[in-house]
């Protein structure tokens, strides 16, 4: 079975990261995805280089999703924002809360992404399909697993029409959410995030940094091969691979690839799940 693929990139900051960007999403689209979508740095500091991207993806044909965080925000900024996109041709949005630039106070009019779903939708209607964020390891500010299930419940009964996971390593972890948001009466998809592994150093800084799990045994693993690259990557490989093989095999709606701006790993990825171009 041939699941929907999407993909995520985020927005580059030079002229000559453009380019390399324009040639992984090229390679990416033979892969026919539902959507690709970009990222939003932390109050809204990458907005002109998001819309950029987002503006290219819908150019060259594609299907483009806006992350949109709302931290520090006010009703007028957001309203405006909806309105460009809008004007854009968007058609979808990954609603967050986000995080405050460094240095920061909190301010703004929203505090939830919840509070910001409710509000695209008063002022929107159906114009947006609204994706949102979840956490099958439990976000790391969360107070406990059942206030981050309370969370993402609040999110779709805010209007959310999909969501979107964290990335992770273990399949349990996301079956057993799937499970527990359907016991709150939950039917919104929810789509895992996948990670491909292909340096050791940068998925233990981001894992530590957003609380995805690495399996000791993956951990112990990648710090066994060192600076040794093709190792790593081989050995990430299997892993990935086998996690997409159990999401699909159990149900999963959906891929969506956490690209990293590169194409070779999640090519990779999608040619051993049997994926054509």
């Amino acid at each position: 079975m041939q699941l929907p693929l999407s993909f995520e990139f985020f927005p580059t900051k030079t002229p000559e990261g453009a380019v390399k960007l324009r040639a992984v999403r090229q390679q990416l689209y033979a892969m026919r995805p539902e959507f690709c979508s970009v990222t939003y740095g932390a109050g809204g500091s990458t907005h002109d280089g998001t819309f950029a991207a987002v503006r290219e993806i819908l150019e060259e044909g594609g299907d483009a999703a806006s992350h949109f965080s709302c931290i520090g925000a006010t009703k007028a900024t957001v309203r405006a924002q909806l309105g460009e996109l809008k004007a854009m041709g968007v058609k979808r949005l990954v609603a967050l809360r986000g995080d405050l630039p460094s240095g920061y106070g909190a301010g703004g009019e929203f505090q939830y992404a919840s509070d910001l779903v409710a509000f695209i939708r008063e002022e929107t209607g159906r114009d947006f399909h609204i994706e949102v964020a979840c956490y099958p390891e439990v976000h790391p500010q969360a107070r406990s697993p059942e206030s981050d299930l309370k969370a993402f419940a609040e999110k779709v009964r805010a209007g959310a029409d999909s969501a979107i996971t964290q990335y992770f390593f273990n399949a349990d972890a996301y079956f057993r959410f799937v499970d527990e948001a359907q016991r709150l009466g939950i039917a919104t998809p929810i789509v895992p995030g996948v990670m491909p592994i292909t340096s050791s150093t940068q998925l233990m800084r981001f894992s530590d940094a957003c609380g995805a799990e690495i399996p000791r045994w993956v951990r112990l693993r990648l710090q066994s091969y060192g600076d040794d690259v093709a190792s790593i990557k081989a050995f990430g490989l299997d892993v990935v691979t086998r996690l997409c093989e159990q999401l699909r095999d159990g149900g999963a709606p959906a891929l969506h690839f956490y690209t990293m701006n590169q194409s070779a790993a999640t090519l990779a990825l999608l040619e051993r799940l049997g994926r054509r171009a």
